[in-house]
């Protein structure tokens, strides 16, 4: 790789289709490690739950608790990710979420007593919004249009892998090592530090900033020599016409030619969370008990290959085939097989509530497995990634640090309700009634994305822009794009 400086107008001539292509799988390894650290701090506790409980003789409500206050630690530090990325640069925001999930680790791997280790969850809490915020915002950024909802659909396929990860460690491990289970993150914690400082800071924001040259210089190396002069033209059009309308404030996120965006993006952060995912993630092992797996060990191994490889697999699905089939034809898809599967998973415990005998749990215990994997699989190519993949890229440069934090923090929102009132929710009208009613979300998700929700594939982010600009409904986004 070249070494020498790059000036205003000049790129190296060293600068080669293989270069930069270890630039973009760079940017890719960091996105990978941050979605590693969600989705090992989302999947451990359903192993550590048994143990905690065990050890802090503790009921459901603390256990609701324990799991969801991570929640609420993302929703606070998602609301303020945005506006420290926009002063202060995505890599700083990035270094910080590694530091706090490691000091998170650390805490929750020597709790003595259920509030500290809650305290420990909320520091990891803080981590998650911080990640999830600019994770994907950042590979946005940096990567080329034609492969953005690739790149920002690895995102989600580090948290459906680490989510594995987690399931795996607590399948090797006794429920009582719960703590080790904690401190395991620790590894990809430090990971993600060492891949932060060594990926450039986004061009876009070094645009923003003023600082011309490093931009040039970040752009350069993720961008074919001759794409990189057209792309900084687009960003200083775009940058003067912010600049002409003064530096961005929350007002400005809220404002009428920005509220269709933010309509979209907090209404998907929403849809990802009540149609269900995170309160299978966090309590599938609980789910699988209630099924008629009395064992923690076949509890265990269910939730490790029906929830955690599936879901690893199937996003696969959605790195493949973003950029080519789009993002909706995908969500369209997956919410019909959530439908499916969680109406199914409902009818096999209504069918269990008929029952006397032990007899009728084994049946409900193969359709829920069943029903789960199709659930899994569903989300992981459709809801999951390309939620994440909308949210990074629909909004313009000037705000888009504040909205996606705000659409970032109705997601953990959502997730705090669904998690902290999940097993409450089920004590108070069965199991049955629960999934239907996550079903019903889907349909309403449908109808949702039918409407507002625009195809924004193969499309640069200036682009975006432009269209929202025009106004107009999504059906003139696809006459636009025929």
């Amino acid at each position: 790789m070249s070494t020498e400086t790059v000036t205003s107008g000049e790129v190296p001539e060293g600068r080669s289709a293989r270069s930069v292509l270890k630039w973009v799988l760079l940017i890719a390894l960091v996105t990978f490690f941050a979605g590693l650290l969600f989705g090992y701090d989302q999947g451990v506790i359903a192993g550590a739950l048994a143990g905690i409980g065990q050890d802090f003789k503790v009921g459901n409500f603390a256990k609701e608790v324990i799991t969801s206050w991570v929640t609420l630690g993302a929703l606070f530090s998602a609301l303020v990710a945005g506006t420290l990325a926009d002063r202060f640069g995505r890599k700083p925001i990035l270094l910080s979420a590694g530091v706090l999930f490691i000091g998170g680790a650390v805490i929750q791997g020597v709790a003595p007593d259920v509030p500290v280790l809650t305290a420990g969850r909320v520091i990891t809490g803080f981590g998650i919004g911080f990640a999830s915020t600019i994770a994907p915002l950042y590979a946005a950024e940096m990567a080329p249009s034609k492969i953005r909802g690739r790149m920002v659909s690895t995102y989600q396929l580090a948290i459906t892998v680490g989510i594995f990860f987690a399931y795996l460690v607590s399948d090797l491990l006794e429920p009582g090592r719960w703590r080790e289970m904690f401190l395991v993150a620790i590894i990809p914690g430090t990971l993600l530090i060492i891949g932060v400082l060594i990926v450039p800071e986004s061009a876009r924001w070094l645009a923003k900033m003023g600082k011309e040259k490093k931009a040039e210089e970040s752009l350069a190396k993720v961008t074919p020599a001759d794409e990189v002069q057209p792309h900084l033209s687009d960003m200083e059009h775009e940058l003067a016409h912010e600049k002409a309308e003064g530096e961005a404030t929350w007002g400005d996120v809220f404002s009428p030619g920005i509220r269709k965006a933010l309509i979209v993006g907090v209404g998907l952060s929403i849809f990802q969370q009540i149609t269900g995912i995170n309160a299978i993630i966090y309590y599938a092992n609980t789910i699988f008990e209630s099924a008629g797996l009395t064992s923690t060990g076949a509890q265990t191994t269910a939730t490790l290959y029906c929830v955690g490889l599936t879901n690893v697999l199937a996003t696969f699905i959605a790195v493949a085939y973003v950029d080519r089939f789009g993002r909706k034809p995908l969500l369209f898809l997956g919410l019909t097989g959530m439908f499916v599967a969680l109406c199914a998973v409902g009818l096999g415990f209504a069918i269990e509530s008929t029952k006397d005998t032990g007899a009728g749990a084994s049946v409900v215990g193969i359709i829920t497995m069943a029903a789960l994997v199709v659930f899994i699989a569903s989300f992981a190519f459709s809801l999951g990634p390309i939620v994440w993949t909308i949210i990074s890229e629909i909004y313009p440069n000037r705000v888009r640090g504040r909205a996606v934090s705000l659409a970032t923090a109705a997601n953990w929102g959502a997730a705090f309700l669904v998690t902290q009132f999940f097993l409450t929710v089920v004590d108070g009208i069965g199991e049955a009634a629960t999934f239907f009613i996550l079903a019903a979300m889907c349909v309403l998700a449908y109808a949702f994305i039918w409407r507002y929700v625009p195809e924004t594939k193969g499309r640069s982010l200036e682009e975006i822009q432009a269209q929202w600009a025009k106004g107009g409904s999504t059906k003139d986004w696809e006459e636009d794009s025929a």
